[in-house]
């Protein structure tokens, strides 16, 4: 194994947090795609081929599998890490909880990103709370020199209460960039060793308890060596801020550019959970306490004494939403009072996102409108979440949730006694891996009848490209033909969703099988690779795509199709964005009036 000694870097907080795993010795890492965390897994397998590194890494099928394959090489003994964004938090929430109890033996890190704001996720859940929930210590990077540093100290405090330990860094920790000090990569691969404890391993209900009494030990422990570190405490402060994760870094920069050193005390939390009872006469000593924290009150809750204290529980703070030094800023003046100027919170911005030009998932979702106009239409998360802007996602909750969400359609409509409409769930090749296996067991089972469009782009296109089962791997390539047919599905077709007239008539042969005497769930398989991370075919259907004088200006290809490649000129009439266009050919079978055409 190579070795290196101490090094300057420029890292991602998510490259930084990798060098931590690798550092610390891990044997295990492993992970399910999801912004801001997917760097993390990304990096690690790169210095594992650049350092000929012995570790076990994988992108597993999700979150709860990933959790437990990592989780029982620190059984036998060695350390381990998982990675995941914190919506897939919910998904190894039962393993979570229950290892806890379990206790492990070698170090076991688990890295939860969360996405304050929200940016790329449905919720902006506070992963600490499921820290509190679950009763394992919780780290708080405020930056990526940091997050690398608390990866290892992660791994320490779990070996030292055999405990599992989460890292929360926020999306700014998880991409924002920093010179990062690189240590030697500690060689620690332990022989695997697995001692035989059922009443630990597979502890009944009587054993649980006696394991949730050796629970509450050890986390009474770690809180009493847990304060607030005071990074200035001048005396005679007017308020004291106690701050963890990126609100911390935040408010020492506005401390200063504010000019408030002599005002105000600041401490610094880099466990967030459990904390000790100094915090409370830390309180005590401040005319006013202001707690910085993302995104919930996971600090605040743990004082005792209320007296003085501002944060989020009395509304200083606004309940929703990332903290920005803007914000911070205006804080301190609001509790300051005189003395301090105005500061003004700039108004929100952004731009609405839509599908690549050329992305096959639009044309699946023209032809999906064209076939079958009246349907409704259960989603799922992914790239194709954004087939909402084409009017062809009704429903998003969670990942897997569009076959359940079809099958509730199906039942309620014939238990109301009413016409069963089209109904098409979407859902994409890594997500159907992920969580969408059992529900369409569950919907065969079941008698529901609907039509399931898997939208196999051949990679996790979302995150960055990752590969899904149906890729190349260590082991055997899984079609997603074969799964659909081990469900139970009788009714399988796979077509390329660029044939816009083939699609439209088998959506309507499935619609037909579903809705028709056979029923049924019947499963259509719309797959092309992703244009950015698959083949990208430049010179498909020969000549470059061009508008005839046939355009009466509508304006469906540029309103309604919102392929970024399509654009209303100047003139009012649609023009083609030569840098952008891939030539796949999409669009020749939208204008009404065949205005779009090849050369």
């Amino acid at each position: 194994m190579k070795q290196r000694r101490s090094v300057g870097k420029v890292l991602m907080g998510n490259e930084a947090m990798a060098w931590g795993i690798i550092e610390a010795g891990a044997t295990a890492a492993t992970s399910y795609p999801g912004t801001p965390a997917s760097e993390i897994m990304e990096t690690v397998c790169r210095i594992k081929e650049e350092h000929s590194l012995n570790i076990h890494t994988e992108w597993s099928v999700n979150e709860k599998v990933a959790f437990e394959v990592a989780l029982t090489n620190s059984y036998l003994g060695r350390r381990s890490a998982v990675m995941m964004k914190q919506m897939g938090l919910n998904v190894a929430l039962d393993p979570l909880m229950s290892s806890a109890y379990t206790g492990v033996r070698g170090g076991f890190v688990l890295i939860a990103a969360d996405d304050p704001g929200p940016y790329s996720s449905q919720t902006e859940q506070d992963s600490r709370y499921l820290a509190t929930f679950a009763k394992i210590p919780v780290f708080d990077p405020s930056c990526p020199q940091e997050a690398k540093e608390m990866v290892k100290r992660a791994f320490e405090l779990s070996e030292e209460y055999e405990i599992p330990v989460m890292m929360r860094p926020t999306s700014w920790v998880c991409h924002s960039r920093q010179g990062v000090v690189l240590d030697k990569i500690e060689g620690r691969n332990e022989t695997p060793s697995f001692k035989k404890d059922p009443q630990r391993w597979a502890a009944t209900p009587r054993f649980r308890y006696l394991l949730h009494k050796e629970l509450n030990r050890k986390i009474r422990e770690i809180s009493l060596r847990n304060h607030p570190s005071p990074i200035s405490a001048p005396g005679g402060a007017e308020m004291a801020v106690v701050a963890s994760g990126v609100p911390y870094a935040y408010a020492y920069d506005v401390v200063k550019a504010m000019g408030l050193e002599e005002r105000v005390a600041l401490y610094k939390v880099d466990l967030p959970y459990p904390l000790g009872q100094e915090i409370d006469e830390l309180v005590q000593i401040h005319p006013q306490t202001l707690i910085l924290e993302e995104t919930y009150p996971v600090i605040e809750l743990q004082i005792g004494c209320r007296e003085g204290v501002r944060g989020r529980l009395d509304l200083t703070i606004p309940s929703e939403g990332e903290l920005t030094p803007d914000i911070i800023a205006h804080l301190f003046a609001t509790l300051l009072g005189e003395g301090v100027g105005e500061v003004r919170i700039p108004p929100e911005g952004g731009r609405k996102p839509s599908l690549c030009p050329g992305c096959p998932h639009r044309a699946a979702f023209w032809a999906l409108k064209k076939a079958l106009p009246q349907g409704i239409y259960p989603g799922d998360i992914g790239c194709y979440t954004l087939g909402l802007n084409l009017k062809a996602v009704d429903t998003c909750l969670c990942m897997g949730a569009s076959v359940n969400q079809a099958a509730g359609l199906y039942h309620s409509f014939k238990q109301g006694q009413k016409s069963v409409p089209p109904i098409v769930a979407t859902i994409g090749d890594s997500t159907f891996f992920h969580a969408g296996i059992t529900g369409l067991i569950n919907a065969v089972h079941q008698g529901a009848s609907f039509v399931l469009l898997i939208l196999d782009n051949g990679t996790v296109a979302m995150t960055g490209g990752q590969p899904t089962p149906a890729g190349g791997g260590p082991g055997k390539s899984i079609q997603i033909e074969e799964v659909v047919r081990g469900c139970g599905v009788d009714f399988i077709r796979t077509v390329d969703p660029y044939d816009i007239p083939l699609l439209i008539q088998l959506l309507k042969e499935a619609d037909h099988y579903a809705r028709g005497e056979e029923k049924g769930v019947a499963v259509i398989i719309a797959r092309h690779p992703c244009l950015i991370y698959g083949a990208r075919d430049e010179k498909k259907g020969g000549g470059e795509i061009f508008i005839g004088e046939e355009c009466d200006l509508c304006g469906l290809c540029t309103e309604r199709f919102e392929c970024p490649a399509l654009c209303k000129g100047p003139q009012g009439g649609p023009i083609i964005i030569k840098t952008l266009c891939t030539n796949c050919g999409a669009c020749l079978y939208v204008c009404p009036q065949g205005a779009i055409k090849r050369v």
